[in-house]
């Protein structure tokens, strides 16, 4: 039973089919913010339709881009550097791949705006974003508590003559938005150099950004993962046409599926060449027993039944360069024959809800024993016998719906609360799902 407040999930025992991917919401807004800055028109086609992308097009429509919508993920980008209009009051939801960006975007540009969010996107830290931008002549105002937004920007005088700072460990967007927007201030005929303090997170996600860059014709001097140098007169120049790929953090559901509900699941839009650091999931599962056949632009998993009683292998594993794939595996535990141990984990904290204290709190009600810190997670598989139904929160965050559904293959029955928040990545998931699986 389905209503927009729950949905009822009764067990199920198998899952196999094939399914495409929705394309990846971190390509997506990326390539959206390049593509309204660069010289031409850039054909987008597989881009990801939902909330947070929704709220990037609106935000740059607003700021006076044309955008031309050709078919359902197929639109048309009109680039203008600088923006038509600047200045405006602009909503970006709960969207850090647009709210990031576009504050450093602004920032360099120069003139009147603010940038809000919902009161979740109000609670995640700017800080370290603020400060590399304060640090270069930017203007911006903090409107509420410092460190969080919503934020004033004005007219500063954005200077790259000497190094950007700014941290690598609470979000690796903050050094894609600076990278994103330095060809801003290169094309005037300025190097700019971006200095990373301390260890940066999610490195996979800064070669995403890296490539994208490199798509639109700036190249970026990356000397290991400390200092990073866009050259002086660098533009982003439109390729004309790109595609976008599948969203790989969106396959570890279905690479899930077909490791604990037997398969084949066949995954397409994302595969062995992709530029996702999150495809870095079938390892995981691979590694928990699973069979993984790797194709260019596609991925198939068969594995184990855990319904008749098949366990999957447990595993004690860093996921600092996958930490929104690693939210599966810690529902995949559920199955394991032993406990299972996420570690360096710490970004959890920021994201759209704290996800370590979520994960903790709702596997917990579904019968495993539990245990965490400040930046793991340790998961000790449901006994036989010990499984009970549970009503999971899901914390208007659309990964932690989409874990529990995988919940489904103990012998209780799930409630997802809030089903419609996968909207924000996946508004399909549900239905995709239910065509995977068998009762």
């Amino acid at each position: 039973m389905s209503t927009n407040e729950r949905l009822v999930l009764e067990p199920v025992t198998r899952a196999a089919g094939r399914l495409r991917l929705p394309g990846s919401k971190s390509i997506s807004n990326r390539v959206l913010l390049i593509a309204a800055l660069a010289q031409g028109a850039t054909e987008l086609t597989g881009l990801l339709d939902s909330d947070d992308t929704r709220v990037m097009l609106a935000a740059l429509r607003q700021m006076g881009v044309r955008i031309d919508d050709i078919g359902r993920d197929h639109v048309r980008v009109h680039g203008a550097n600088p923006f038509p209009n600047r200045s405006g009051d602009l909503f970006l939801g709960n969207a850090g791949t647009a709210f990031r960006p576009l504050t450093a975007a602004l920032a360099v540009m120069g003139g009147d705006f603010r940038l809000s969010g919902v009161p979740r996107m109000h609670e995640r830290p700017i800080g370290d974003l603020v400060d590399a931008l304060l640090g270069a002549g930017a203007h911006i105002r903090y409107l509420g508590n410092k460190g969080y937004p919503p934020l004033a920007i004005g007219h500063g005088a954005f200077s790259g003559s000497r190094p950007i700072r700014v941290k690598g460990s609470v979000s690796s967007q903050f050094l894609t938005a600076l990278l994103m927007a330095a060809p801003l201030h290169a094309d005037t005929g300025n190097e700019v150099v971006i200095e990373v303090d301390g260890e940066l997170i999610s490195q996979p996600y800064i070669l995403i950004t890296l490539k994208l860059m490199e798509r639109f014709g700036v190249v970026v001097q990356r000397q290991d993962w400390r200092r990073f140098v866009v050259p002086a007169g660098s533009r982003y120049v439109s390729p004309g046409r790109l595609e976008i790929e599948g969203d790989a953090s969106s396959a570890s559901y279905f690479m899930a599926l077909g490791a604990i509900g037997g398969g084949p699941v066949h995954i397409e839009g994302a595969g062995a060449d992709s530029m996702q650091g999150d495809m870095a999931f079938a390892d995981v599962v691979e590694a928990m027993g699973a069979a993984v056949v790797r194709h260019p632009h596609a991925i198939e998993v068969s594995g184990a039944q855990v319904a008749r009683g098949d366990r999957l292998k447990a595993f004690d594993l860093d996921f600092n360069l996958i930490p929104d794939a690693a939210m599966t595996a810690a529902a995949m535990a559920l199955y394991a024959d032993g406990p299972c141990a996420l570690r360096n984990i710490g970004s959890w904290r920021v994201k759209e809800t704290d996800r370590i204290h979520a994960m903790h709190t709702e596997l917990e009600k579904l019968g495993a024993k539990v245990e965490s810190g400040p930046d793991w997670l340790i998961v000790h598989p449901v006994r036989p016998g010990e499984w009970r139904s549970a009503s999971i929160a899901t914390y208007d965050d659309h990964r932690i719906a989409m874990c529990f559904s995988l919940a489904a293959f103990g012998p209780a029955t799930v409630t997802i609360e809030d089903p419609d928040c996968v909207a924000k990545t996946f508004p399909d998931y549900f239905s995709v799902f239910k065509g995977l699986v068998q009762a």
